[in-house]
């Protein structure tokens, strides 16, 4: 099965999601993409799930999984936990370095990673630099 994950600074706009959707598309149906891995730390990440969401109503044969660096202390009453999924090799993470543990995780999971990067000092860029250097298909947005 191949899978792709996303990489994304926090203060994206909603002015990619044009841009977005067609990738997603183009992932799903014309290089069989069925797996999808996203994190739940910012807009980007946000604006992804919800395209995941919605893009799934049409094709129905995908999954994807918002990876958790962190268990929730407090789950809130309207926020919805049923595509989440917090890898257990992260329990043994220092606190601190459970974002780029759980990127590590996603990133050693999928063939193609979707950014959207315009700071090339940033966790997501980090990120996606790594995924570059185990040689990873790199999908950048912004460009």
């Amino acid at each position: 099965m191949k899978s792709c994950t996303f990489f994304g600074h926090r203060d994206v706009s909603g002015d990619i999601e044009k841009s977005l959707t067609e990738i997603l598309i183009d992932l799903i149906e014309n290089k069989k993409i069925s797996k999808f891995y996203v994190g739940n730390n910012g807009n980007f990440d946000r604006l992804v799930r919800k395209k995941l969401k919605q893009i799934k109503k049409t094709y129905p044969h995908i999954s994807y999984e918002v990876v958790l660096a962190y268990i929730p202390q407090k789950k809130k009453e309207d926020e919805d936990y049923s595509d989440t999924v917090f890898p257990s090799a992260l329990e043994k993470v220092p606190y601190i370095a459970r974002i780029k543990a759980r990127n590590e995780y996603m990133i050693n999971k999928s063939k193609y990673v979707v950014c959207c990067i315009y700071k090339t000092a940033s966790g997501a860029a980090e990120a996606v630099e790594k995924a570059r250097g185990k040689g990873k298909i790199i999908i950048n947005i912004f460009q």
